[in-house]
């Protein structure tokens, strides 16, 4: 038995799902039809195949309902006189669903006189509205049914029970849109639904997880309602201001929640705003599966462009081997006494039968050999629909739940105790079967139910290409498979993907706004969406390395920002190295110091006996260039990447070798002061002036520095160490002196040692001296305190390898100052003047001063 609620005559969907259904019903083992058909009021068009001791498999379909008159759109709807017939689908649905427990050939609910069987199953679809109308009536009597639209919500439990849903867990569809969004960061979208129970859910129930993952709404709108108190102007003035809405919106995205019937109302949306010259919606369309390409007959030349690039989910489905071939053999001569076929047939071909009333429209006799292969995709399709595919795996369900009950090992004990099977068994019987059941179809898919009755399959990720001859295809891009691994559950392939034309064929963007790039932050704005926001540049120091970032981040502490604050760039090391050019200047300055140094101690070696070498303590005068030969050397130990054993000698060497240079300075000078009072009558310093006071001056001096410097080793010794904070781009390795403290101890102490020298020799400058030796001391004293005053702000204000050639540039120029001062007067008289190095001169010369 197969029932058809049409509401509209003359007006009907493309008709492969009720043609297919006939077709497995009168091919399936086990299920055998006589091709009968008897047309009942009040129902439009009601077939009836059935043959006495078969299985009996009822279908409800509901299909598209329209005017009574064809909507042209000629004129505005406002002008036209058109006679609207509308039907309520639920008091059809409710009738249908009586017929079919009514006697054969009689609508008496209940009654039967015959040994006509009950229908072992119900197949209903593809509205989910259609199964909930059903299961009102179908459910009470406990019959088994089967629904390939969208999973609907039951009334109640015990209506539940007896559904098997041929459409696979709507979660795994949502969840496979919510990826499809993300996969293309699509996060400003649309969202159009139908007014059904399944799209309030996802409205109310699933948008928010959209919103929790990032996906923010233009706007949430639904079609407009068709209902007998619209007329069709008013059903067309609110689909135009959805139309507009749409348009105007700057979400390039739009996710469409429907039914079968909403591509007749996107369709009819289209084709009205086109009659109206209003801006083409160009958009990328996200349809569920329960939508599928529906076309009346007056739609035959409308444009199919507004569906080119559309993405929609689809039931996965495999190709059914010889269906097509099926098709081309079926035709109204074959099938004479299927008044469907015919009605299908006058309506696609636009003729008429001889013996049909004569039609305005169709003046052509329809022959019977019209081939369907001719006519365009948009009026129909030669391959096997998804809702057909549907429909065919639930009668072959039906079938093979029909072959596990008549195989069990229940029945098989009855035919063991002499009974006979019977044919009109317990409906819920059959459903106990129905739910366990799986098998593999004539495709080569299994087909099974979970454990909610819904089917255990997946979805395909299905990408439109339309022609300009009214045809197209859908290009299968992906899929959904809820039973792979985790990474493998979503595929995409967007190499795949044809684009709407308006984007030439580059991945749209769907956002609020532009993206913010790396090195900026986004912000939002207020009383805006939250996936609407302004982008702001990284504050200094702070980048962000992706696309629109909350937030930007501190580099670590190796790598700086780039310029334009997207990346980190790893730190250059730094420190003062011989290949630098300023470490070898400074390297080089410091081994030719030392060589002049060590030139001037040989040339006072060599002039060791002479007048003017004996006449400034010897002893004192080579203890002084040593120590600046000496602070020449140490200045390398500054130079080159720090070591630990660099870092401790650097600047106790330092310490020690300038208070050997000084206290040596001081020596001298106090020598000279104490040799002047010693000359007069009377005076008791005679015994102090010596050798042994100028070694007790540089020996207490430079224990007293060694000891600072031993305290400083032993409690918080220099060590090697990176500053990484105080260069943006570089990583300063340098020696961490370990006490600032004892740093200063050291410093302050030579410092003490040289304002004594200074003050003793600027004391004694104009004592009579046989060289003048206390003026060039003075001198030098001079140059030393200078270099070192200036070193303190300089060294302070300087960083990393600068900071290191500042205190080599004082050791060095202080050195350089004592050498010169001191040393070159001698030079001159024992190297150019000769004359004058003798003890003769220095007589006269020391009464001349007197």
């Amino acid at each position: 038995m197969w029932d058809q609620v049409n509401c509209c005559p003359g007006v009907k969907s493309s008709s492969k799902r009720g043609l297919l259904l006939y077709v497995v019903l009168v091919h399936l083992p086990w299920v055998v039809c006589d091709l009968q058909c008897t047309i009942l009021d009040p129902l439009p068009i009601l077939h009836k195949y059935h043959q006495s001791g078969g299985f009996i498999i009822g279908g409800i379909i509901s299909q598209i309902y329209i005017s009574s008159e064809q909507l042209t759109f000629q004129t505005h709807p406002s002008q036209a006189e058109v006679g609207e017939r509308f039907y309520f689908s639920a008091s059809r649905t409710y009738q249908a669903s009586m017929e079919l427990l009514s006697t054969q050939g009689r609508f008496i609910p209940n009654y039967r006189y015959t040994t006509q069987s009950h229908p072992a199953a119900v197949i209903g679809g593809p509205s989910a509205h259609i199964c909930q109308h059903m299961a009102t009536t179908l459910s009470t009597y406990k019959i088994p049914q089967l629904t390939y639209g969208s999973p609907s919500v039951m009334n109640n439990n015990n209506q539940a029970a007896f559904f098997q849903w041929m459409f696979p867990n709507s979660d795994s569809q949502y969840n496979g849109i919510l990826e499809l969004l993300l996969h293309f960061r699509w996060t400003w979208i649309g969202v159009i639904y139908l007014y059904v129970q399944s799209a309030e859910v996802f409205v109310d129930s699933t948008l928010p997880v959209f919103s929790r993952k990032g996906i923010c709404f233009a706007f949430i709108e639904r079609f407009p309602k068709i209902e007998p108190s619209n007329n069709i102007a008013e059903v067309i003035e609110k689909g135009m201001g959805l139309y507009n809405i749409v348009v105007r919106s700057t979400a390039n995205v739009l996710v469409i929640h429907g039914e079968i019937q909403s591509m007749m109302i996107l369709r009819m949306m289209m084709h009205w705003a086109n009659y109206e010259n209003r801006p083409a919606m160009e958009k990328i369309w996200i349809m569920t599966a329960q939508m599928e390409f529906t076309s009346l007959s007056f739609h035959r030349d409308w444009d199919l462009d507004f569906i080119h690039g559309a993405i929609s989910f689809a039931i996965h489905s495999e190709e059914v081997l010889g269906f097509p071939e099926f098709l081309q053999r079926k035709n109204p001569q074959v099938e004479k006494e299927d008044g469907f076929i015919k009605d299908f047939w006058k309506d696609t071909f636009k003729c008429r039968f001889p013996d049909s009333e004569p039609d305005g429209e169709a003046t052509t006799i329809c022959t019977g050999e019209e081939e369907l292969e001719s006519l365009p995709g948009s009026v129909f399709e030669m391959s096997m629909t998804r809702h057909s595919y549907s429909v065919y795996n639930a009668v072959y369900a039906v079938a093979q739940a029909v072959h596990a009950m008549r195989s069990s090992k229940f029945q098989h004990k009855d035919l063991m105790g002499g009974g006979t099977w019977k044919l009109n068994q317990p409906p819920w019987q059959l459903h106990y079967f129905l739910k366990s059941i799986s098998f593999n179809n004539t495709a080569g898919e299994e087909v099974s139910f979970d454990q909610n009755g819904e089917l255990a399959a997946g979805f395909d990720i299905i990408n439109w290409v339309t022609f300009p001859n009214q045809s197209f295809r859908r290009v299968r891009v992906g899929r959904i498979d809820p039973k792979a691994p985790p990474d493998r559950i979503f595929t995409l392939h967007d190499d795949s993907i044809v684009w709407p034309s308006r984007f030439n064929q580059s991945q749209p963007l769907s956002m609020c706004n532009s993206i913010c790039q790396p090195g900026y932050s986004r912000m939002k704005k207020e009383g805006k969406p939250f996936c609407c926001y302004a982008c702001f540049r990284c504050p200094e120091g702070k980048i962000s390395n992706q696309e629109d970032m909350d937030d930007c981040f501190s580099c670590p502490s190796d790598h700086y920002p780039s310029n334009d604050h997207n990346r980190c760039i790893p730190k250059g090391v730094s420190f003062l190295s011989y290949e630098d050019t300023l470490g070898a200047g400074l390297a080089t300055s410091a081994i030719s110091l030392s060589l002049i140094t060590a030139w001037v101690l040989g040339i006072f070696v060599k002039y060791q006996d002479t007048p003017i070498v004996k006449a400034n303590n010897r002893s004192l005068t080579y203890t002084l260039l040593l120590s600046l030969l000496l602070s020449f050397l140490c200045a390398l130990l500054f130079i080159g990447r720090p070591e630990k054993v660099t870092c401790l000698l650097r600047q106790t060497a330092f310490g020690l070798v300038f208070s050997l240079a000084v206290s040596c300075v001081l020596a001298k000078t106090t020598m000279v002061v104490l040799a002047f009072v010693a000359t007069k009558p009377g005076s008791g310093i005679r015994n102090w002036v010596g050798k042994r006071l100028s070694i007790c001056i540089v020996l207490s001096c430079l224990l007293l520095q060694a000891t600072i410097c031993t305290v400083w080793l032993a409690t918080s010794p220099p060590f090697p160490d990176s500053d990484m904070h105080s260069v943006t781009e570089e990583i300063l390795l340098q020696c961490n002196e370990g006490s600032l403290a004892m740093l200063y101890c050291v410093l302050g102490f030579l410092g003490f040692l040289a304002m004594v020298s200074f003050t003793v020799a600027f004391l004694a400058r104009k004592l009579p001296d046989i060289f003048n030796e206390a003026k060039f001391i003075t001198f030098s004293m001079v140059v030393f305190c200078s270099v070192w005053i200036s070193f303190v702000p300089t060294y302070l204000s300087t960083k990393g390898k600068y900071m290191v050639a500042v205190e080599i540039f004082s050791i060095l120029s202080s050195s350089a100052g004592l050498l010169s001062c001191i040393f070159s007067p001698k030079l001159y008289i024992m190297m150019l003047k000769p004359e004058l190095n003798n003890k003769k001169q220095l007589l006269r010369r020391k009464v001349e001063e007197e």
